[in-house]
């Protein structure tokens, strides 16, 4: 079994039946509710996203996004140490590049601030950065959401 196939098998083990309700409700600008109502299980879910070219074994951040605010930490913590680990994507790189992977989202490109420390300051510990980063992150959907119908 590729890493790939057993994150989503791990992922599948740990969203229930009403998880997947709650993951369906946060993709219904992408599922249609025929669509949805077919998508019985959390791997039924996966193929579809899938298919529609909304998740692959490179491209993670749809699913990041709907973990995030669907507010399953656990899961979205799970799908960032592959994408770290296993993709070898660091969390800079995923910054810069996050935001362009959303076809409506590459006008606001470079909008975005990021906050860097200067050369004097003394660094922050890992897991602050990592939280921070997701903080900036959320903030960034927030901003695309509210100026983007279509996102």
């Amino acid at each position: 079994m590729s890493e790939y196939s057993s994150l989503l098998s791990d992922l599948s083990e740990n969203i229930t039946n009403e998880d997947l309700d709650q993951l369906k409700s946060a993709c219904k600008e992408d599922i249609t509710e025929d669509q949805s109502n077919t998508i019985t299980s959390s791997k039924e879910w996966f193929n579809y996203l899938e298919k529609n070219e909304k998740l692959a074994q490179d491209n993670l951040s749809y699913i990041e996004h709907i973990f995030e605010i669907s507010r399953r930490p656990d899961l979205l913590t799970r799908v960032i140490e592959y994408r770290t680990t296993v993709l070898k994507i660091s969390e800079d790189d995923e910054i810069d590049t996050k935001l362009t992977r959303i076809p409506s989202a590459k006008k606001y490109k470079g909008v975005c601030m990021c906050v860097t420390p200067s050369s004097d300051a003394s660094p922050l510990p890992k897991n602050i950065t990592l939280l921070l980063r997701l903080f900036f992150l959320s903030f960034s959907f927030s901003l695309l959401r509210y100026h983007s119908p279509t996102l």
